[in-house]
């Protein structure tokens, strides 16, 4: 039970993540995406508790009576300043491991022993996709999702595919060394299926909030 907010785990208690696209909430059973029209729409009614990192949403966030923002609760030993809370949420859902989340950027932390080691960002899949269209119209594809990386590509379309998730791979594979890797947000499965012995959640942002209210209530 946290005093500050008056929540106890063991109600039926909505949790929202706010991000720069998706209104994700979690109602205690599964994960639900939504616009953020679309959300306001059906829970503005509803006791909710959220963090979010969608500052063009938050003063009419604010306004809704029955939400609170519980972005204070979060924090991890070794933090940064402007540090988004999504991912200091993401990166207490476990003790130690390299922390992946893949939605409109590409987060990639480290967490050794409870503290935060560091961590880099990249464009999400979309961005990249749409990077290349930029430089050409010839260069304007859909991402091949059913590429391997096996082989050289002998396509534009998979040579573009290819050079994204490849570079995006090696760079998280510099990391690893030996830690597990924990994948979540909208391209977390997909990404994750180009690693071994991963771990793909979209609870993961969920559960550390769960565990920042615990060990503060």
């Amino acid at each position: 039970m946290d005093g500050r907010f008056g929540m106890n785990l063991n109600d039926n208690v909505l949790l929202a993540d706010i991000g720069n696209t998706y209104f994700h909430v979690y109602d205690g059973t599964h994960v639900e995406h939504l616009l953020y029209e679309d959300a306001l729409v059906k829970y503005q009614d509803k006791v909710l508790y959220y963090i979010s990192v969608n500052h063009h949403l938050g003063a009419q966030i604010e306004k809704v009576v029955l939400w609170k923002n519980i972005s204070s609760l979060i924090s991890i030993e070794g933090e940064y300043e402007t540090m988004g809370v999504d991912r200091k949420a993401l990166c207490i859902s476990h003790h130690s491991g390299v922390f992946i989340d893949a939605g409109s950027a590409i987060t990639v932390d480290v967490v050794e022993k409870g503290v935060y080691m560091g961590g880099f960002i990249l464009p999400g899949l979309k961005a990249y996709v749409e990077s290349y269209k930029s430089i050409s119209s010839v260069l304007d594809i859909v991402l091949n999702k059913e590429l391997k990386l096996e082989h050289l590509p002998i396509t534009t379309k998979d040579g573009i595919s290819y050079g994204i998730i490849a570079s995006i791979k090696a760079l998280i594979d510099q990391q690893r060394e030996g830690k597990t890797l924990y994948f979540t947000g909208g391209d977390g499965k997909f990404l994750s299926s180009f690693f071994e012995e991963v771990i793909y959640d979209e609870m993961l942002v969920f559960n550390g909030m769960q565990q920042a209210i615990m060990n503060k209530g």
